[in-house]
C-alpha cells in the first residue's frame, strides 16, 4: 500500500510480482504531484525489504528532479544489506 502522509511517501505492505508495477505507478503519481524535493520514502511498515522493493523505490528515483528526488527513511536491515551489496549507498540518501 502506498499512501501520502505527513509529507512523507509511506510504503507498507509487501511488495511482489503480482503488484509491483501497480506499487510504481500509484507512488510515482504521488511522487510528480509534489514541488519540493526531495520526498522522503518512509519504509518502516514494508514486510518484504527485498530487491524487487528496492527496484520500485530506484525506478521512482530515476522520475525525480536530477535523481537525487528521494530519501530513505527507516530502511530495513534487510534492504539495508540489499543496497551495501549492491554499492548503491552512495547514490541513494538514507535517514
Amino acid at each position: 500500500m502506498i499512501e501520502f502522509k505527513n509529507r512523507q511517501l509511506h510504503v507498507s505492505g509487501e511488495i511482489n510480482f503480482a503488484n509491483a508495477e501497480t506499487v510504481y505507478l500509484n507512488g510515482l503519481r504521488m511522487i510528480q504531484q509534489q514541488d519540493t524535493f526531495p520526498v522522503t520514502v518512509n519504509l518502516s511498515a514494508l514486510q518484504s525489504p527485498n530487491t524487487l522493493a528496492l527496484a520500485v523505490v530506484i525506478r521512482w528515483l530515476r522520475q525525480t528532479p536530477d535523481v537525487k528526488g528521494l530519501v530513505l527513511k527507516a530502511v530495513p536491515e534487510k534492504m539495508t544489506k540489499i543496497i551495501q551489496s549492491c554499492h548503491l549507498e552512495n547514490d541513494l540518501q538514507i535517514i
